[in-house]
């Protein structure tokens, strides 16, 4: 049993009544926190336009949001996926470009704040980044919308440094259901992933960009695991049992995850921790030891949605409250193994996994999927049309 103590962190002799948050404070100095999802760079496109050279816009100040450079020092985040997002309404029209503009962005930030984050693209370079103290700064695409049904677009995100994409957001693409069709408000158009579909899971595996079936339907959730050779993520979605939303993931698949040696990343948006407008950081712990109890303490890890959601729970209000969470998992006797690994090395070992099978395939002379999506699955949409043959160009 943890006793009241004093520790002697950076020169300050701190003395807490709280023996289980020096005890978080002291394994996250060696193992800080990986976290799957921080919509950031959207708070730097929707009050700046991405505009970083502004005073207000000043990370290091930043006011207004969860995330700046001093509350993740605060809370110990050792490595950040920062989401390359752009809306739903995007698709068809201008994704490709909007999401070009996020990635810049987040490659931006890096560049002007190399004393603070340094962007990298594998698991060994989040390992070097937690030896110099600095953020890991990892790019995920928020998705599948953003890559207009195009492999050419998705191995070029790949070459400019994204290592996870979403298959969805909160929209169907022509190739993959989202979560709304569980639900009374859309109806299944794929039920689950197309066969073009299913074509991007696997050339992802070939890639090394990790497959992330937050925001999909439970169809797509399964047909990805049956599809997919390397694990797979949820990178921001917790335990459909504690609060059956259908943007969480449910028993029969969380059982799946850790077949396949995946992870979820527990969400902390209230209306995804209680299913309602209010939560706490208690419940968010309860997502995860339900988690661990199913699917096993590899399968844990953590995805906060900071400065992508309007309401967080009582006790997680930024990033800087990490540390609480991991004294509140050793207060429900946690082993320190556990949460080193919720931290951050379940997610290394799923991540070095996807390399793995990466590094196999290109052993094997896979080659690039060079067949592109149907025009008729493309739905019709207003695009120019070389390269299908015999086909006219349709007109905006």
């Amino acid at each position: 049993m943890l006793l009241p103590s004093c520790l002697l962190l950076s020169g300050l002799f701190l003395c807490s009544a709280d023996p289980f948050l020096l005890e978080a404070q002291r394994i996250m100095s060696t193992t800080p926190a990986i976290d799957g999802h921080n919509d950031l760079p959207w708070q730097m496109l929707s009050r700046f336009n991405n505009q970083l050279s502004l005073p207000a816009a000043n990370l290091s100040q930043l006011q207004g949001t969860h995330t700046n450079l001093p509350k993740l020092k605060t809370g110990h985040v050792g490595a950040q996926f920062w989401a390359a997002y752009v809306p739903c309404e995007t698709q068809k029209k201008d994704a490709v470009k909007r999401t070009l503009e996020q990635i810049d962005v987040i490659h931006r930030m890096c560049l002007q704040y190399p004393e603070a984050l340094t962007c990298v693209t594998s698991s060994a370079g989040i390992e070097e980044a937690f030896r110099t103290g600095r953020v890991a700064s990892l790019i995920g695409v928020e998705g599948g919308h953003s890559v207009d049904s195009s492999l050419g677009v998705l191995r070029t995100f790949y070459q400019l440094g994204v290592r996870y994409m979403t298959l969805t957001h909160s929209c169907n693409t022509p190739w993959a259901d989202n979560w709304l069709v569980d639900t009374a408000a859309e109806e299944p158009v794929h039920h689950g992933l197309s066969s073009f579909g299913k074509r991007v899971v696997k050339e992802m595996n070939r890639l090394g960009m990790m497959v992330d079936l937050a925001h999909v339907s439970v169809e797509t959730m399964n047909d990805a695991l049956s599809v997919s050779s390397a694990p797979v993520i949820f990178s921001h979605s917790s335990a459909y049992a504690i609060c059956p939303h259908r943007r969480n993931v449910p028993d029969d698949v969380l059982l799946r995850v850790k077949e396949t040696h995946g992870l979820v990343m527990v969400n902390f948006y209230n209306d995804y921790v209680s299913c309602s407008s209010k939560a706490t950081l208690a419940q968010v712990a309860d997502h995860m030891d339900y988690i661990k109890r199913v699917a096993g303490a590899e399968a844990v890890g953590l995805g906060g949605d900071y400065d992508g959601v309007g309401r967080v729970p009582v006790g997680l209000e930024d990033v800087s409250k990490y540390p609480d969470l991991v004294a509140e998992l050793l207060r429900r006797g946690w082993t320190e193994s556990e949460v080193r690994g919720a931290l951050a090395d379940n997610l290394l070992r799923a991540f070095r996994e996807v390399e793995q099978v990466r590094d196999r395939l290109s052993l094997e002379a896979a080659l690039p999927d060079d067949v592109p999506i149907a025009l008729e699955e493309l739905q019709g949409s207003c695009r120019t049309r070389y390269g299908y043959l015999a086909m006219a160009d349709q007109t905006c």
